[in-house]
C-alpha cells in the first residue's frame, strides 16, 4: 500500500505508550484495537490512580471521622468538582455519581414516574442505543404514557420535519442521543432540546459517545439531563455520570435508597438528605471516581482542537479506504460523523468478517449494537464497527484495510 510521505496522526502516536494495553500481542501478533466505542483504552495514569487510593488511601467516604476517611472524602468530591467544570455545569451539586451511562438514564426513568402521569407522550431517538430506550418502555408500562420514535431521513440522520410534527403533541419527554453508537451520527442536540423545551418538554441526551471527543457544555446544550460512563472517556468501568439541572435532578424520586442519602430515619417516615446525595444511596464506586478523576485530567490535558481534528481526518481516512474496496458498504457516513464507520461486506455475515479480523488481530465490534431498532430501520441485522480513539492513529487504520483485504481475497 501507498503511504502518505507525513503520518496523518502525530499526536496519537506520542500517546500510545501512556497505554499499556496497546502492547498485546496474541500469539506474536500485535494488537490492533479499533473498538473504542465499546470502551476506550486506560492510560498509566487512571490505572495508578485507582491503585493509589486503595495503597493510600482506602475508606469509605463522607462516613467516618478518622483521618483517612476525611483525605479520601475531599479528593473523591474534587472529582465531582472536576466533573463539573468539564461540562461546564453550574455547580458540583448537579453532578450525580452512577455505575455508569445505563443506570444514569434509569435513574432518571424511574425518579420521573410522579410527574408521567396516562397518555402523556415520550419521544425517542429511533437510532438510540437499548439503553435509551427500554427504561422509557418500562416508565411507559408504569405509568400508561406512550412511547413514539422520532424518525430518520433516507440517510439515517434525525428527521427534523418530523420531529417537528411530533412535537405539536407537546410530548413530556424528549430522549435522544448526542453521538449515535452504532453510526457515529452527531445530533445537533442544542437544536433538538431548544424545540423540545419550547414544547414544554423535559429532555435527556445520551452522551456516551460524545464525552471523548467533543467539548460538552450542557449550558449551551440546556438539556435537563446528560449522561455518560466513564469507559468510554479512558476511565475504569463501574463508574458513570448524571448532570442534571439542580431543580430537575431534586424533583426526581430516589432509584434507590439508604445510606448516605438518609437525613432521618423512623419506623414512621424517613427524609432524604440534600443532593447530590440524594441521589447516590449506599457505598458509592470510589476508586472508580479516583480513576475517573484521573480521565478528566488527562481529557483536559489531550484532548485539544487540534487532536479532535486530526481524529476527524483519520475518521475521513478511514471512509476514504474502506471505499476503495470492493463489495464494502458503508453506511450514513457525513464529515459530522464521529469516531465511528459502520459498514458490512456485501454477501457476508459481519460476524464472519470480525472473526477474520481477530485471526490477524485486530479488534472491532460487530453486532446490532444495542441498536436493534435502528438496524430494523436499515433492513440489515447487523454491520461491523470501526471506532477510533485519542491513541488511535494511520497505522491502525492501515493495518486494518490491509486485514481486511485479506479476509476479502480469502472470501473471494
Amino acid at each position: 500500500m501507498n503511504m502518505p510521505s507525513q503520518t496523518l496522526t502525530p499526536l496519537a502516536e506520542s500517546l500510545r505508550p501512556q497505554f499499556p494495553t496497546l502492547k498485546v500481542e496474541f500469539d506474536g501478533t500485535p494488537l490492533c484495537y479499533l473498538d473504542t466505542a465499546a470502551t476506550s483504552q486506560k492510560p498509566a495514569s487512571v490505572i495508578g490512580a485507582i491503585n493509589n487510593y486503595y495503597q493510600t488511601k482506602n475508606s469509605n467516604v463522607h462516613r467516618a471521622a478518622h483521618q483517612l476517611s476525611s483525605l479520601a472524602t475531599i479528593e473523591y468530591e474534587a472529582v465531582r468538582q472536576k466533573i463539573a467544570d468539564l461540562i461546564s455545569a453550574n455547580k458540583s451539586e448537579e453532578v450525580i455519581f452512577t455505575h455508569g451511562c445505563t443506570e444514569s438514564i434509569n435513574m432518571v426513568a424511574a425518579g420521573l414516574d410522579p410527574q408521567i402521569k396516562e397518555g402523556d407522550v415520550i419521544l425517542i431517538d429511533s437510532a438510540a442505543h437499548h439503553a435509551n430506550i427500554v427504561p422509557w418502555q418500562q416508565l411507559a408500562n408504569r405509568t400508561g404514557a406512550v412511547i413514539k420514535p422520532i424518525p430518520l431521513t433516507d440517510n439515517f440522520q434525525f428527521d427534523f420535519k418530523a420531529y417537528r410534527s411530533l412535537l405539536e403533541c407537546e410530548p413530556k419527554l424528549v430522549a435522544i442521543t448526542h453521538v449515535t453508537n452504532a453510526l457515529g451520527t452527531l445530533n445537533p442536540v442544542s437544536e433538538i432540546v431548544k424545540l423540545a423545551k419550547a414544547a414544554g418538554a423535559i429532555t435527556l441526551v445520551d452522551g456516551a459517545q460524545a464525552i471523548a471527543h467533543l467539548d460538552i457544555n450542557v449550558q449551551e446544550i440546556d438539556c435537563d439531563f446528560y449522561t455518560f460512563s466513564g469507559h468510554k472517556m479512558y476511565g475504569p468501568t463501574g463508574v458513570g455520570i448524571l448532570y442534571g439541572k439542580y431543580d430537575a435532578l431534586d424533583a426526581l424520586l430516589p432509584l434507590l435508597t439508604g445510606g448516605e442519602m438518609i437525613k432521618t430515619v423512623s419506623f414512621e417516615e424517613t427524609t432524604f438528605g440534600k443532593l447530590p446525595n440524594k441521589l447516590e444511596a449506599g457505598t458509592p464506586p470510589i476508586a472508580e471516581v479516583f480513576g475517573l478523576g484521573a480521565a478528566v485530567d488527562f481529557i483536559k490535558l489531550h484532548l485539544t482542537q487540534a487532536h479532535q481534528q486530526q481524529e476527524r481526518v483519520l475518521l475521513n481516512y478511514l471512509t476514504d479506504k474502506l471505499s476503495e474496496l470492493t463489495d464494502i458498504e458503508v453506511y450514513a457516513q457525513s464529515e459530522q460523523n464521529v469516531g465511528v464507520v459502520a459498514f458490512n461486506v456485501k454477501g457476508e455475515h459481519h460476524q464472519d468478517i470480525g472473526m477474520l479480523l481477530d485471526q490477524q488481530g485486530i479488534a472491532i465490534r460487530c453486532g446490532h449494537h444495542c441498536a436493534m431498532p435502528l438496524m430494523d430501520l436499515m433492513h440489515i441485522k447487523g454491520c461491523c464497527r470501526v471506532s477510533v480513539g485519542i491513541y488511535s492513529t494511520q497505522a491502525d487504520v492501515d493495518t486494518f484495510i490491509d486485514a481486511l483485504q485479506q479476509a476479502l481475497e480469502l472470501l473471494d
